[in-house]
């Protein structure tokens, strides 16, 4: 069976991070660098991290069944939260190690071997994120779009160490070691919350984007055989897209007639987003009763008020 892109980029994201996390930790912990230190660890949370994406997109792409009917699509998001909170916990861990710097004065020894490994590091990790970003543009994928977002945060967070270990190598001050450690952690914190928020709206089922909403509602609505649309419902679990709706039809109209105007507009809804698969569940109405239900309800309380 071919493996999906998805899952190879997982795979790969998950080897090098393994090969930074050796090389980072064996220089972190040899130079005292506090901030190559927090990037080794970084690393191997990425390792952990991608390895889950690996299992969370295999179980995800499972077909659904009598247990899971509408399949299993959301343990991505899921994922994502998960890997949110852990890069959480990993900067807040980075800026107790940088004040621990601070209040114990240590010294940052082997400055060149450390500025060949985060040299080393960027270029490796520039390569890959380009590799995610790609993969997630293809995708639409939320664990792929999460590990290039997260692997690009690596990025950035190994040019502040770069720069830091630079810094103290030319000014002999070690303290910047520790305040880059500090200001990394904070900025890994704050690039955590958009995964967090992504994983979070996808479990609590948010409507899709606001104008793929509104161009299924004009699909629907420039049928001409459609006279109107209600009560339109959408959701993702982040590989498929579900769509609801009652659309009301001429009341004579064959049964027949009525499945080939809804997977007219089903087909076009389709198109709106070629990279997830779509679930769309169309209501045959002879007449608008958006508002029958409601009507119901309140003609109920008022003979029991009566």
């Amino acid at each position: 069976m071919k493996m999906s892109s998805q899952k190879r980029a997982t795979i790969i994201a998950s080897f090098v991070a393994i090969l930074l996390v050796i090389v980072k930790l064996i220089v972190g912990i040899a130079s005292g660098s506090v901030a190559v230190l927090a990037s080794a660890i970084d690393s191997l949370l990425d390792t952990l991290i991608s390895l889950f994406n690996f299992f969370a997109i295999k179980k995800s792409e499972e077909e659904p069944d009598e247990a899971y009917q509408y399949g299993k699509g959301k343990i991505q998001a899921i994922a994502g939260v998960i890997e949110g909170t852990v890069i959480s916990i990993s900067g807040l861990y980075i800026i107790y190690e940088a004040i621990k710097k601070f209040n114990n004065d240590s010294v940052t020894t082997l400055l060149v071997p450390s500025i060949w490994v985060m040299l080393f590091s960027i270029v490796v990790t520039y390569l890959l994120v380009k590799y995610l970003l790609k993969v997630a543009k293809e995708t639409d994928n939320i664990v792929i779009k999460s590990d290039a977002l997260h692997y690009q945060t690596d990025l950035w967070s190994n040019a502040a160490v770069l720069v830091a270990l630079g810094l103290v190598y030319f000014t002999g001050i070690d303290s910047i070691d520790a305040i880059f450690g500090l200001l990394i952690g904070v900025y890994i914190i704050y690039s955590a919350y958009e995964i967090i928020h992504e994983g979070i709206e996808i479990l609590l089922d948010k409507a899709l984007d606001g104008e793929i909403v509104a161009s299924i509602g004009e699909i629907i609505s420039s049928h001409s055989e459609i006279t109107s649309y209600h009560w339109l419902k959408t959701r993702t679990d982040g590989t498929t897209n579900f769509v609801e709706f009652h659309m009301v039809l001429h009341p004579n109209m064959l049964l027949l007639e009525a499945h080939r105007i809804a997977d007219e507009a089903e087909d076009k809804i389709k198109l709106l987003d070629k990279k997830r698969k779509w679930v769309i569940t169309p209501h045959f109405d002879p007449y608008d009763d958006e508002y029958l239900n409601d009507a119901v309800f309140y003609g109920k309380k008022l003979i029991q008020e009566k």
